[in-house]
């Protein structure tokens, strides 16, 4: 992404805080996955989003009309021996030439440097409580700077939360985020179709994953959004199944709820097809319910329209349809009133997203649902998932778990799914699977 997209989210920032305000971000901290192995780092999405700086073991620091320059960036120094085992760094030069910094310091002054910025403040902008070692080191800068008050110096006496106003930029998507955005998911819906595509009974769940994952590194995204969510048969009713190890078997339906992510950005789609290319009169009576109830969701993404109404046309859609198939009875809108679809759909029907897949941004805004505007992105996927263990559902529904998700961004005439590419009509589904079959 070009570094004047960072450039300007930092300038919009610092014309938030204004005069007599301090911002401060650090990054995410590595963390041991084991012993002394660690996790592959990502940049704190905050982080990232004002400077685009991937590396560990930094702090953004934003301080308006300071002569000696508004973005200074913390961060480690070049080290020949360290980069010859762990990789190259920017060091502090690099930072300043490639990443848009006023000044840079090393990380190990942090705690030399940063009480002097503090001095004569009035406001600190952060986000407490999200990594707690940081927010006792700011808590002790703070107080070593009251201690000076004799000396004529004040420390600021307001915390403002930093990320109320990232999370509100964050929110309405560039056009160079709606690029990533749009790669993220083609790169997603190619991984969806492979796994339609290779799927065959006896395989087992996490080979399909496999052939996700590779999709997604072949195509540039190095990192899926999230772990990925392959689950046949009953573990299709298991909302967040990630153990992808069951065997898959002839005549169980099988859902993905995958995403690849591109520079940061998310996308997060989720398929249901049958394992062996072939949906049973009773899943593709569910999955039309499904669908329908998405397609009613995906209308009401509109400008001018509100957070909740894609959920509310996807619920009655799916009353209805249960009443149809014979596993709700009565009247829909009595039973639209008594959440009676609860059992077999559970959840909302999007969310925000962007760096995050569940992305920030208030879905209400003074106990009114938000209003949806240009530049926003959310997902649509309503689902039934038909457990077993429902009491009395009647066997013949059982373990038909569906769920169809979709990434939608909000234009000023309506609506683009971004993730048009992945099939999902019973009849595209199909004859992509069936043309692999015969291959």
């Amino acid at each position: 992404m070009d570094k004047r997209e960072f450039a300007r989210r930092r300038k919009r920032l610092m014309d938030m805080i204004d005069i007599g305000g301090i911002a401060i971000q650090p990054t995410a901290p590595e963390r041991v996955r084991n012993r002394d192995v660690f996790y592959p780092h990502r940049a704190d999405s905050d982080f990232f989003y004002l400077t685009g700086y991937p590396e560990p073991d930094a702090v953004a620091v934003m301080v308006p009309d300071r002569p000696q320059g508004e973005f200074l960036l913390f961060c480690r120094e070049r080290d020949a021996d360290a980069e010859t085992w762990h990789g190259r760094r920017a060091g502090l030069n690099g930072a300043c030439e490639l990443y848009g910094a006023n000044d840079a310091f090393p990380i190990s002054d942090l705690d030399d440097i940063l009480p002097g910025l503090l001095e004569n403040k009035e406001r600190i902008y952060y986000t407490m409580g999200r990594y707690l070692d940081f927010d006792q080191r700011l808590v002790g800068w703070v107080t070593r700077v009251t201690a000076k008050g004799r000396a004529g110096i004040h420390a600021p006496d307001q915390f403002v939360s930093l990320g109320h106003l990232l999370h509100e930029s964050r929110l309405y998507k560039s056009p160079q985020e709606i690029k990533a955005m749009r790669r993220a998911a083609a790169i997603t819906a190619e991984g969806h179709r492979r796994a339609m595509s290779v799927c065959r009974t006896g395989m087992y769940e996490y080979q399909i994953e496999a052939e996700l994952l590779h999709t997604f590194m072949l195509r540039g995204a190095r990192s899926p959004a999230y772990p990925s969510i392959v689950g046949g048969g009953a573990n299709s009713c298991i909302l967040h199944y990630i153990e992808n190890q069951d065997q898959l078997k002839d005549g169980d339906l099988l859902l993905i709820d995958a995403g690849a992510e591109y520079d940061c950005y998310a996308s997060d789609i989720t398929r249901t097809f049958p394992i062996n290319g072939n949906f049973t009169k009773d899943q593709a009576a569910v999955y039309e319910v499904v669908l329908e109830a998405q397609l009613a969701a995906i209308a009401e993404i509109q400008p001018g329209n509100t957070w909740n109404m894609p959920h509310e046309a996807a619920v009655e859609v799916i009353t209805r349809g249960l009443i149809d198939l014979g596993i709700l009875k009565g009247r829909a809108s009595k039973l639209i009133r008594e959440e009676a679809f609860r059992p077999y759909y559970m959840h909302k029907t999007g969310h925000w997203l962007g760096m995050d897949v569940h992305d920030v941004g208030d879905y209400k805004l003074v106990d009114e649902w938000r209003t949806f505007e240009p530049g926003m992105v959310t997902t649509v996927e309503p689902g039934l998932y038909l457990s077993s263990n429902i009491k009395g559902l009647a066997k013949r529904w059982w373990n038909i778990g569906i769920r169809i998700e979709d990434n939608v961004l909000v234009t000023k005439l309506g609506h683009e799914v971004l993730s048009a590419n992945a099939p999902k009509q019973i009849d595209d589904i199909e004859s992509l699977m069936h043309q692999e079959r015969a291959a």
